[in-house]
């Protein structure tokens, strides 16, 4: 007996010195994995909660623990609505994580815990006023009754066409909303955050700089860490297209430079911009979201200004088109994350595809030089087909050609993580908005959906 009680013994003091020094590890030097875990978990709470103003359990369950790494399910989050900070910690203990809320320009990872650094890296702008006028769309929130296409309004409610978790369906033709649909707990007014079709719209804002003169396509030397430096050669169209030739690890699997870059670096863009030259620029097609948050740091040092950089997006782009809604977020230092952080509503989302349908030009105005929006429209040399040279895409979700589709061949798409897209076809005068939380392992295809819109509208049309 006193054996077994001298090795239950020794078994239990094992057991509490591999707890201690398991504990030891976490508190002193914890895994990437848990910190990119509990930035993410920080961030996507806190955008969710201050600026969609959802309940800060839900989103942790819906957005970040159930269709992530099961490591997430761990996660605990705790937010002060009044300092605008959310933290999370594995198992509630470990591996802190920090994200601050800075009006306007939405929340921030602040992976450092530097807050201090984070307020002087950017100020706290007042949050955008959402209008709420019910003139009818795109001037205001309101939907003619009259545009309204029963057919199409059905199949939006088609749970199975709409897919998994689908959050908001806008459907435009004509310049008017035939139709919408919101899932559970969303709605017309509910943010929702764009992740890679953000891409876009930093492209289109480059366009804005490009009207006045102050960029262009030929451009290179296009960063100070460039100089005297064979990457100075990089052209702008070069980083349009994602030709850089720059290294960049997109793996959303692990620890990888695209999860480096948003939840471990306070600096977004020092990952990128130091990434090693691998190919010749122009030559080689990697899609690379460092490549986007290039661009943003770009187009903010053209400006000059560090606060005109910070109002740029609204005052050269959001206003203009009415997107009222629209939170564009920066990094800790203050760039912005041009790669996946802009939140806005279905009706917005759509109000910028309309831009793009009518070829840059709002209420008559010329915003974008002429060619941008064909220029998006056009494939680079080395994507075969699938990407084009200004941030968007030929291939829809999942890959595939308009035409395996029946899709009309200049259909071009927005994209993003988890179930972002938008169709524009210019020869339907048609805009598409899905948005939802679908990841990719789902094997939604939205092009299915927009088929059947598409028969709906020519199948009345020939009646």
């Amino acid at each position: 007996m006193r054996v077994v009680l001298r090795i239950v013994r020794g078994l239990a003091l094992l057991v509490i010195l591999v707890v201690v020094g398991a504990a030891a590890w976490l508190s002193i030097s914890p895994p990437e994995l848990l910190k990119v875990g509990n930035g993410y978990a920080a961030k996507i709470v806190c955008s969710n909660v201050f600026i969609a103003g959802r309940d800060p359990d839900a989103v942790l369950y819906d957005d970040v623990q159930a269709p992530g790494n099961p490591l997430l399910r761990l996660m605990r989050v705790e937010v002060d609505r009044d300092g605008g900070r959310v933290t999370s910690r594995f198992m509630g203990l470990f591996a802190p994580s920090y994200a601050l809320y800075r009006g306007a320009l939405g929340c921030t990872s602040v992976p450092d815990g530097d807050f201090d650094a984070a307020a002087r890296a950017a100020p706290l702008m007042p949050a955008p006023q959402v209008d709420e006028s019910d003139a009818v769309w795109p001037d205001g929130e309101g939907v003619d009754p009259a545009a309204v296409n029963a057919k199409v309004a059905a199949l939006l409610a088609d749970a199975k066409l709409a897919g998994p978790a689908m959050r908001a369906m806008v459907v435009v033709q004509d310049g008017r909303i035939i139709a919408e649909s919101y899932g559970p707990g969303f709605n017309a007014a509910t943010p929702l955050v764009g992740w890679s079709m953000t891409k876009t719209v930093n492209a289109a804002l480059i366009g804005r700089l490009m009207l006045s003169g102050k960029i262009s396509f030929d451009d290179t030397h296009l960063l100070p860490q460039w100089v005297n430096d064979p990457r100075g050669d990089i052209k702008l169209s070069d980083l349009l297209g994602m030709e850089s030739g720059l290294a960049f690890n997109e793996d959303y699997g692990a620890v990888a430079d695209v999860t480096r870059m948003l939840y471990l670096d306070p600096d977004m863009v020092s990952l990128p911009a130091r990434a090693p030259l691998v190919a010749v620029p122009g030559t080689d097609f990697h899609y690379s979201s460092g490549t986007a948050l290039i661009l943003s740091r770009i187009w903010m040092d053209k400006v000059g200004d560090p606060r005109a950089a910070f109002d740029y997006p609204r005052d050269a782009l959001f206003s203009p088109l009415g997107m009222t809604s629209a939170v564009f977020e920066a990094d800790e230092r203050g760039t912005f994350a041009g790669s996946s952080y802009l939140y806005a509503t279905g009706h917005d989302w759509a109000r910028f595809g309309q831009f793009l349908l009518q070829d840059g030009v709002w209420n008559g105005q010329r915003l974008l030089p002429e060619g941008f929006v064909a220029m998006m429209r056009t494939p680079t040399a080395s994507s075969g087909g699938q990407y084009t040279q200004g941030q968007a895409w030929l291939a829809g979700p999942g890959g595939g050609t308009s035409a395996e589709f029946g899709l009309p061949q200049d259909t071009f798409w927005l994209q993003g993580h988890d179930g972002q897209a938008m169709a524009i076809i210019p020869s339907a005068n048609l805009v598409f908005v899905r948005m939802g939380l679908t990841p990719s392992w789902l094997r939604y295809r939205p092009q299915i959906m927009l088929k059947e819109i598409l028969n709906a509208l020519q199948s009345a049309k020939a009646g």
